[in-house]
């Protein structure tokens, strides 16, 4: 069994906790006797197991998405075949768009899919490489998109929607599904 913390307090009611590094806390008003204390422990036996479990569960979880950190020549594969992929999709949705662009850098970023500098050098992200290609023209049009509109007005997602109409879809994929490309 757990080892299991107890807490006392001027409280009126008892709790138990399951904390992320697997303490179990009981949380018990002053006056409550131990044997008290014991016997509802003894009733939330399953509870604390559970949670216990679906802790142990979130942790591993956890250190299987950090260990899954790209190696340099992996980082450098996505590179070499992003500078290949991103060229001629650009080229294509800016003539749709109407827009002019600059260079266009490929990097391995922490928080960004791609972004547009005011003199129209694009970025985008190379773990975009192990996204669908749906969402990684997505990102495209959106960075041409501020070519026009140099923020997230109403009016810039009105330009992002005149050249892709499920943008909406495919921008939610990518907030719940960027975690698994590899963006810490």
């Amino acid at each position: 069994m757990q080892k299991i913390e107890l807490v006392r307090s001027n409280r009126r009611s008892i709790s138990i906790e399951v904390t992320r590094d697997l303490r179990v806390i009981v949380r018990a008003p002053r006056r409550l006797s131990e044997k008290e204390i014991n016997r509802f422990v003894g009733e939330k036996a399953d509870w604390i197991d559970i949670h216990l479990r679906k802790m142990k569960e979130r942790q591993d979880a956890l250190a299987k998405e950090q260990s899954k950190a790209l190696s340099e020549q992996e980082i450098r594969l996505l590179t070499t075949r992003a500078k290949r992929v991103f060229p001629p999709k650009v080229k294509k949705f800016a003539e749709i768009i109407g827009v002019t662009y600059g260079n266009i850098t490929i990097r391995m970023q922490k928080s960004r899919w791609g972004s547009c500098s005011g003199k129209g050098n694009l970025n985008f992200n190379c773990l975009l490489m192990n996204a669908p290609e749906e969402i990684v023209d997505y990102v495209v049009v959106h960075e041409l998109c501020h070519r026009k509109e140099m923020n997230h007005s109403p009016r810039f997602w009105a330009e992002v929607e005149k050249v892709m109409p499920d943008y909406k879809e495919r921008r939610k994929w990518l907030k719940e599904n960027g975690g698994k490309l590899g963006m810490r």
